[in-house]
Formats: C-alpha cells, structure tokens, sequence
C-alpha cells in the first residue's frame, strides 16, 4: 500500500485518554426509537472543543513490514489536521490537512505530495474531504446521514444504520452504541475494486463533557492486501494552544499520483 494511503489511515487515530470516565447510559438499543431521533442523538453527540494536542503510539502492519512509532496530532475542530510521525525523535512523515488541501512529506524516500482533496479521491478510488477524515478521529459518521435516504435496524445490540439504496459499487453501514449513540463500527465496500475498510471503536470516554473512543482497530484490504493499524493515546489535551509547523524540504521529490 503507497506512502500517502498508510498517513492517511494513521491520521485515523485512536483515542485512549488516561484519567477519564467511561460513559454510561442506556445499555440496550429503543427498537421503538425512529431513524429521525436516532441520527438527531448522533448528531449531538460530536465532541465541542477549539483545539486539541496528542501524542499517540500506533502500531502498523502490512505484508511487508511491522513497526511502531510515535505520532504527534493537533487538531483546530472544523480548520486543520497536523502530523507528525517520529521514531527515537526523528521526524518520519509530516502531514498538513486542511478544507480544501493535504500537503505530505515524508524523510525516508525524500518525497512529497501537496494537492487537493479531488486529486487524492481520485488517486485512491473513493470520496475523501477534511469532514470524513475529523469525523473518523471523533467517533462520528464518515456520511452524512440524510433521516429521508437512510434507515434503520437492531443488529449487534446496537443501532444498525444503511442507505435504502445503496449507492453503486461503494456498499457502507455503520453500528452506533444505544449508551450515547458513538460510532461502534463502520464498514465501506468497493466489491468491484476489491477494496474493503473496515474501522471498529472501543469503550468510549467522557473528557471535559465530550465522548471519544478509548480504541479503535483499523483494518483495510485491497485484493489480498491486508494493512491494520491500532494506535494507543499517551496523551490528550483539549483547548490548549497549538502551532502547525510544515514547510515541504527543498530536494524533495513530488510523488506521481498517476503511477
């Protein structure tokens, strides 16, 4: 799996914040709740902060490798997504995602990618935009769930929601948690293309009034191609002051999306 593909499933990361509550509600799913309230609650339960500072552990594998290292995350909610990706203090990888661009470097091959979201959705063969990359960092839906298109079922004590009509060749339903209606997992299909992602949430926490998840277990297969990804959260801080620090290296190589 290229570079570029490998930061963006990193960028979605776990939250594992030490000294928090875990939530508490309702346990089992209202089989009487309509599709209307049950994304309304969905909807109101996306975390309320300005700014957050991370330091993270994530463990990745491929066919080919398995590693560790260190990633550092800031966020601005709604502007802007930095990473940084170290091991034994060395930088890695950055990346620098905003509304409307990702600018990406990393040290090891000398190369870099600076473009819009378009560029990169056609690169990787599926819609890709700031919202769908934050809202997998925050335990929310990748899709806006319209209350007319979408409906609703029980399945896995949990609320089970999936498009009436699927769109073509990109198959996708989530779980949501009855307690506080948190994504508990999320499964995209491209039968077609042979691509599948599958993202799955553990216990989630509550932090200055806000729900984020303690885990999350990534998994994404390409033909036989599996990569997996699970990251634990060292540190968490919300509403702190955050600089963003990217400058692209001059020498650097521009990475071909056409290739």
């Amino acid at each position: 799996m290229k570079r570029l593909l490998q930061l963006i499933l990193v960028s979605m990361l776990v939250f594992s914040c030490k000294g928090t509550k875990t939530a508490v509600g309702s346990s089992r799913p209202d089989s009487g709740l309509a599709i209307k309230g049950i994304i309304t609650a969905h909807e109101a339960a996306k975390p309320n902060f300005t700014t957050m500072a991370s330091r993270v552990k994530v463990a990745y594998k491929d066919e080919k490798q398995k590693q560790s290292i260190t990633v550092s995350l800031r966020m601005e909610r709604d502007e802007k997504i930095w990473i940084k990706a170290s091991i034994l203090g060395i930088t890695l990888a950055k990346a620098y995602i905003t509304k409307d661009r990702v600018s990406y470097y990393e040290t090891l091959g000398n190369t870099y990618f600076d473009g819009d979201f378009a560029l990169l959705s056609d690169w990787l063969g599926t819609a890709l935009d700031f919202e769908k990359t934050q809202a997998i960092l925050l335990g929310q839906s990748i899709f806006e769930l319209d209350r007319g298109s979408y409906q609703s079922s029980i399945s896995q004590n949990s609320y089970q929601l999936e498009p009436k009509q699927q769109p073509y060749n990109f198959l996708h339903s989530l779980l949501l948690r009855p307690e506080n209606f948190k994504v508990r997992s999320s499964e995209l299909t491209q039968p077609e293309d042979g691509r599948q992602l599958f993202l799955t949430y553990g216990e989630y926490q509550e932090m200055e009034g806000n729900q984020f998840p303690s885990a999350i277990a990534i998994r994404a297969l390409e033909g036989t191609s599996e990569t997996t990804i699970d990251v634990e959260f060292k540190k968490i801080d919300l509403n702190v002051s955050v600089k963003f620090p990217f400058t692209i290296p001059d020498g650097y190589e521009e990475i071909d999306l056409t290739k």
